[in-house]
């Protein structure tokens, strides 16, 4: 656990949350009107433009990469502020994959811990502006480190964002519930490499772990859902550390009360309802946050840890990696 003026102690497993995980995933959806009215053209001029230069989505597909974590874990990375507490351990993950928010790209860049892939949900040319900002080097220095790098994008990302990677990029699509963007969608390409995402980009990147790359354990990292303990919304500082506006305040997986937006506190809810529906083990390792936290306890779906700890589990093994490989070794140990 991390230590701050305090021993932090996370909060009691309860098995049940005190709400149905159908009205969290219809808490998550509330807005998708707003969001649809407010995007829709945006979308369908990216899409066309994605397409003019890219040719078929279907040809750099991130079906590419079906079962490429069968049966293994995944660690997907949000933005969260508790990032900065222990991402740097990520340089001990060995070959386990790691999936990040592209928002991450200067941060992950910076500690020697590049992801394996990013993934950008958002349509807007903010996320320009987001692969560099807070970082330490130059805009022009970052967008030079993208060589080499694979982005997963949705197929109306911002075209300004494409024009400035220099890597690898792979394209899904995304259910929209609204009839004329659906039909706008067919008669531009069949693309049916879907991928749900619960209206935020941490969602596509389990998601994509977990249903097209068939990950067994997925490990969440950075998943806060609200602002740390000094009011910081990401693990850099941002613009959004100025004024939060309009927040609530609920309590965190170590039973603390911490300030988050509405939205933020919506997406925590689609991700508990998914993490209490779909098979799987699921780790939540951002160390902070309220992702599964309720004032009952912290719920039993997904389970908290250390990231270290969870590093360790799944690569125990290694440790004895020079026993196995060379019997003559001079090195004499048990792991238990």
């Amino acid at each position: 656990m991390r230590k701050a003026e305090v021993i932090l102690e996370y909060q009691n497993y309860i098995d049940h949350m005190p709400v149905s995980p159908k009205q969290l995933f219809s808490d998550a959806c509330q807005n998708d009107e707003i969001t649809i009215n407010s995007w829709r053209k945006t979308w369908k001029k990216n899409v066309k433009m994605n397409k003019e230069k890219y040719g078929n989505f279907s040809d750099r597909s991130v079906g590419q990469f079906f079962g490429f974590a069968r049966h293994k874990p995944v660690i997907i990375a949000g933005s969260g502020p508790s990032l900065k507490h222990n991402a740097h351990e990520l340089k001990n993950r060995e070959d386990i994959t790691l999936v990040s928010c592209l928002h991450n790209f200067h941060f992950l860049e910076d500690i020697g811990c590049p992801a394996d892939f990013y993934v950008s949900l958002d349509a807007g040319d903010v996320t320009i502006e987001e692969v560099y900002e807070g970082g330490s080097k130059t805009p022009e220095e970052y967008w030079a480190m993208t060589k080499g790098r694979k982005l997963l994008c949705y197929i109306g990302t911002s075209p300004g964002l494409l024009e400035k990677w220099q890597g690898e990029v792979y394209f899904f699509n995304s259910p929209v519930p609204d009839d004329d963007y659906m039909k706008f969608l067919e008669e531009t390409e069949v693309f049916n490499t879907y991928v749900g995402t619960g209206g935020n980009v941490l969602g596509a990147c389990l998601y994509i772990a977990k249903a097209y790359f068939g990950a067994s354990i997925i490990t969440f990292l950075g998943a806060d859902f609200s602002f740390s303990y000094d009011k910081k919304f990401h693990a850099w500082d941002s613009k959004y550390d100025a004024s939060m506006g309009r927040v609530l305040r609920v309590p965190d997986v170590f039973g603390n009360k911490v300030y988050t937006w509405q939205s933020y506190h919506n997406f925590k809810g689609w991700f508990e309802s998914i993490v209490s529906t779909v098979p799987g083990v699921y780790y939540n390792c951002s160390e902070g946050g309220t992702f599964g936290a309720y004032l009952e306890g912290n719920i039993r779906a997904v389970q908290q840890a250390p990231l270290s700890q969870i590093l360790r589990q799944l690569n125990m093994h290694s440790e004895i990696k020079e026993q196995a490989l060379n019997p003559k070794t001079k090195e004499k140990k048990l792991l238990f």
